[in-house]
C-alpha cells in the first residue's frame, strides 16, 4: 500500500507573510503563533507577517519563524481533516526539529525554546568564523571528494545525485567554486547565507546545543522519523539528542532520507511550510513522487482535494 510522508523545510524558505492567511482563517492557527509569542518573549506573529526581512533572515528569528509557520500549516490541515495520516515525516536542517515535533518526539514549546537557541549559537558561530556555501550540480560522486580536497571544504547537503552543496571558509568557497568545472559540475552557484553550515566551522555551535539540550525531554517519536544524519529513522530519545548535535556539523544526507522513505513504501509527499524547496528536491530523486504543499489557503485546499486522506 502507498504511503504518504509530511516534510518540513529549513532555513532559507523564509518570506515575509508567511503564515498570515492561515492565521486568520483558522482560531487554531493564530493559537499557534501566540504561543510562539509567549515563549519566544517578542511578536514573531508580527515579524512573519510584516518583517522587515533583514530581521527575519537573522537565524535566532528565522529558525523558530520557519518552524512556527510548519506548525501553522499541519494544525491547519488537522483542524479540516482530524483524521489525516501520515507514515513517516523529515525534514531539512532545522527543518528536522520540526519534524520530531510533529512526531510527538518534543513539545513544540521545546522546539521553539531549542531553536531560538540553535539559530543563536550558529550566528555566533558565523561570526566567530566566517565561511559560506556553495551549490554544484552535476559532479559526479567519484570526483565529489576530490574537489572537496583539492580546495578545502567539505559537501554540507546530499541533496540529490546531481547537486551537492558545499560549506567552508570564505576563501576555500571562492576557489571551490573557481575549480568546479575542472571536477565535471556544468554548474556552481554561491548562496546567500550567513555561513558554512553543516561544517567544522560550526563546531562551537554544536558544543553550545548539547549543553542546551541536556535541559530538553525526548519521547520516541510515535512515527518513524528520518535522521539528517544517518538518513535512517531515528531511535531512542539518547540517540535523537546526540544527532541533533551532530547534526549541526555534519552533512545533510537528504537523498538518503528519500531514498529511505521510498523504501518504505511513501509515494507521496506533503511538504509543510513556506516555499517548495523540498518539493523540488524529492521530485530529483524519485521521479514518480506525487508532490503537495501547503503554505497558504490556496494551497491547504489544494491537498485537501488532492483525495490523499480518502
Amino acid at each position: 500500500m502507498n504511503q504518504t510522508a509530511i516534510l518540513f523545510p529549513g532555513q532559507g524558505a523564509q518570506a515575509v507573510g508567511m503564515g498570515r492567511d492561515l492565521a486568520e482563517a483558522f482560531p487554531e492557527c493564530r493559537a499557534v503563533f501566540d504561543t510562539a509569542n509567549q515563549v519566544l518573549g517578542f511578536d514573531l506573529a508580527k515579524l512573519c507577517f510584516e518583517g522587515p526581512l533583514e530581521t527575519l533572515t537573522l537565524s535566532s528569528n528565522t529558525q523558530p519563524a520557519i518552524f512556527t509557520v510548519s506548525a501553522v500549516c499541519w494544525t491547519a490541515l488537522r483542524a479540516q481533516r482530524p483524521d489525516a495520516a501520515f507514515e513517516a515525516c523529515a525534514g531539512l536542517s532545522s527543518g528536522e526539529w520540526a519534524a520530531l515535533c510533529f512526531a510527538g518526539a518534543i513539545s513544540l514549546e521545546d522546539t521553539l525554546r531549542v531553536l531560538q537557541a540553535r539559530g543563536r549559537f550558529m550566528q555566533e558561530a558565523c561570526e566567530e568564523k566566517p565561511g559560506g556555501m556553495l551549490s554544484v550540480i552535476g559532479v559526479p560522486p567519484d570526483k565529489l571528494d576530490a574537489l572537496c580536497a583539492a580546495t578545502g571544504v567539505e559537501a554540507a547537503n546530499f541533496n540529490s545525485a546531481e547537486q551537492t552543496v558545499l560549506s567552508g571558509p570564505k576563501d576555500r568557497i571562492a576557489e571551490a567554486e573557481k575549480r568546479a568545472a575542472e571536477f565535471g559540475a556544468r554548474k556552481a552557484i554561491r548562496l546567500n547565507v550567513a555561513g558554512a553550515f553543516h561544517s567544522a566551522l560550526m563546531a562551537s555551535a554544536a558544543r553550545k546545543l548539547e549543553a542546551f539540550l541536556a535541559g530538553i525531554s525526548f519521547q520516541a517519536p510515535a512515527i518513524p522519523v528520518f535522521s539528517n544524519v544517518t538518513g535512517q529513522p531515528h531511535g531512542e530519545p539518547e540517540d535523537i539528542r546526540r544527532l541533533m548535535v551532530q547534526q549541526v556539523t555534519s552533512s545533510v544526507r537528504w537523498a538518503s532520507c528519500v531514498g529511505g522513505l521510498r523504501e518504505k513504501g511513501v509515494r507521496a509527499y506533503v511538504e509543510c511550510g513556506p516555499g517548495k524547496v523540498l518539493a523540488g528536491l524529492v521530485k530529483r530523486i524519485d521521479k514518480e513522487a506525487a508532490l503537495h504543499n501547503i503554505y497558504d489557503r490556496p494551497s491547504l485546499e489544494g491537498v485537501l482535494n488532492a483525495g490523499l486522506f480518502t
